[in-house]
């Protein structure tokens, strides 16, 4: 099972990051679980200074803005 996080303190990007990322391990037959990351410190644990980031597997893959649906696949396959 994939751990996808969204780091992001609920900014409407955040929102946004976290629907594609979903939509797209839908669109890939992924067993997933996504948890948003809101709190500071937690975000800050990762190393990531901009915000929506999107970590895979402990994996920090995009920070700072939205991919794509089809980019989102690919990161996540």
């Amino acid at each position: 099972m994939k751990k996808i996080q969204i780091l992001g303190t609920g900014c409407a990007k955040c929102q946004k990051l976290a629907a594609v990322a979903d939509e797209a391990a839908q669109g890939l037959g992924l067993a997933y679980e996504i948890e948003k990351v809101t709190e500071l410190d937690r975000i800050m644990g990762f190393g990531v200074m901009f915000t929506p980031a999107l970590v895979v597997d402990g994996v920090v893959k995009v920070a700072g803005k939205v991919p794509s649906l089809e980019d989102t696949k690919k990161l996540l396959a």
